[in-house]
């Protein structure tokens, strides 16, 4: 949200979207045409317990509170109803399949591209079984390239991912295995990246949400350091229009 506010402070305006995960949620919020504010006022509610809800800590929980919440804050429900083309990544459990949705229920899709196997329950929808896109594709840059972008601007809230923890808490450990695990998936989409933008997350728990104005603060930063060399990239696109 933070690097979203910087682009609209400098008129920084995009074609096209994707994501995986928690950046599929906020890749549908830009694509559904909300401004910074609204995106604040919208979620400034949430809590940690709207994500992770389980009486037993150990076990996955449901994501139907999220699916709510979508329906509940997007001014549409479909995919193909939004204000530019979209792209939220899932993988498909019962095949294996890596899937970039560009069409259907976002509610749907989002939740499963945000399931965390092991964190939450797998979404059912149609005939897949779909769990976060991470496993395969965390940083979909390639999904752009790949439908004709000239340039990707990359918001990448994960960049210590591979790092280790001294943690004894068991989701801790766990989603500190699968970053490990991402770090090699990752690698595509940084390569198809023009621009990275890595703000600086590590201080702050990855299943929470505490310190989210502080997350803002510090997504904006990190865009801002970085808007000279965007103005430059979008100027010679433009130039050689």
């Amino acid at each position: 949200m933070g690097a979203f506010k910087a682009f609209e402070d400098n008129g920084i305006e995009f074609d096209a979207v994707a994501g995986t995960s928690a950046g599929s949620l906020f890749g549908a919020l830009y694509a559904s045409g909300l401004k910074y504010e609204e995106m604040y006022s919208l979620t400034y509610n949430i809590k940690n317990s709207d994500f992770k809800h389980s009486k037993l800590g150990f076990l996955p929980s449901s994501l139907d509170r999220l699916q709510q919440i979508i329906k509940e804050v997007l001014p549409v429900s479909r995919i193909e109803e939004l204000n530019m083309p979209y792209y939220a990544v899932a993988v498909d459990l019962k095949t294996g399949n890596e899937i970039h949705f560009n069409e259907g229920l976002i509610s749907k899709v989002v939740t499963g591209s945000c399931a965390i196997p092991g964190v939450f329950l797998p979404v059912k929808y149609r005939d897949m079984t779909l769990i976060d896109g991470g496993v395969s594709n965390n940083i979909p840059a390639d999904v752009l390239k790949s439908h004709g972008c000239d340039f990707v601007i990359t918001i990448d809230c994960n960049c210590s991912r591979g790092g280790g923890t001294n943690s004894k808490n068991f989701l801790t450990q766990f989603t500190t295995s699968i970053g490990i695990m991402m770090v090699n998936n990752s690698k595509r989409g940084i390569k198809c990246s023009d621009i990275i933008i890595c703000p600086e997350l590590k201080r702050f728990k990855s299943l929470k949400i505490n310190g989210k104005n502080d997350m803002i603060k510090e997504g904006y930063r990190a865009t801002m350091a970085l808007m000279p060399e965007i103005k430059k990239l979008f100027a010679g696109k433009y130039k050689k229009q």
